[in-house]
């Protein structure tokens, strides 16, 4: 191994076979695509919000989660 100005980026990929270049390329466009994701997320600004905790505890003694999800379900047009 010889020691000396360390290799760019491009010249390393340069000494790679052309299977490896193209394995690269698709590495890089999944990285790519994974970037534009992340800052589309992050430009939305949606966050999970959780302020709602609590709030239909005063439902808590009216209804069961089964009476709930199936009234979920009505309101979506489906049936259990």
């Amino acid at each position: 191994m010889k020691s000396g100005a360390p290799k760019s980026l491009e010249e390393r990929i340069k000494e790679l076979s052309p299977e490896l270049r193209k394995e690269v390329e698709q590495f890089i466009r999944v990285l790519l695509e994974r970037q534009r994701e992340r800052e589309k997320a992050s430009s939305k600004g949606r966050k999970l919000r959780q302020d709602w905790a609590g709030a239909l505890a005063s439902y808590r003694d009216r209804f069961t989660s089964l009476e709930l999800k199936k009234k979920a379900l009505e309101w979506r047009g489906s049936t259990l």
